[in-house]
């Protein structure tokens, strides 16, 4: 209705779409008490499934590759949290910038061949193999977002080469 008085009225049709993406964008924009709340509970969420899948490392011949399981899905879930923060669009530009992309890419595959061994192939020494990739390549990423801290890791064991 609205878009039909705006062109009895003879205003432009782009302006008229352009409130109705605003108006959408509006309506979908979460405050920032909501994001935090999002985050924390995607996030706990994740960290429980970490933990959960160390917990079932214990049981016996399934144990670990239920291990791989629960933990590569604790961490994708802990991973996808941040998105409440700063959004999905914006995250995957951080998650696949010039100083990102390969840590993320190092990820996602260790995310996938370690669900490939847990689930499909069923060799849990792999899956393990894939989750301590898993834990280095996400560290290494998490260490992208804090300034110079790469560099500081990477002196750190070039020191200690020597």
């Amino acid at each position: 209705m609205d878009k039909l008085k705006k062109v009895l009225k003879g205003e432009d049709e782009e302006e008229g779409d352009q409130s109705l993406y605003t108006q959408f964008s509006d309506a979908t924009t979460l405050s920032w008490s909501t994001r935090v709340k999002g985050f924390v509970i995607c996030f706990c969420i994740g960290m429980i499934c970490s933990f959960l899948g160390v917990f079932l490392l214990f049981l016996g011949s399934n144990g670990l590759v239920l291990f791989a399981i629960f933990y590569t899905l604790g961490n994708i879930i802990a991973m996808v949290s941040t998105c409440f923060l700063m959004g999905p669009v914006r995250q995957l530009k951080n998650m696949f910038s010039e100083k990102r992309i390969i840590a993320t890419i190092i990820v996602i595959i260790s995310f996938a061949l370690t669900l490939c061994a847990g689930l499909w192939w069923q060799i849990g020494a792999l899956a393990l193999v894939f989750c301590i990739i898993q834990f280095l390549a996400l560290t290494w990423y998490a260490l992208s977002y804090i300034p110079f801290a790469r560099d500081a890791v990477k002196k750190c064991f070039t020191s200690c080469m020597d």
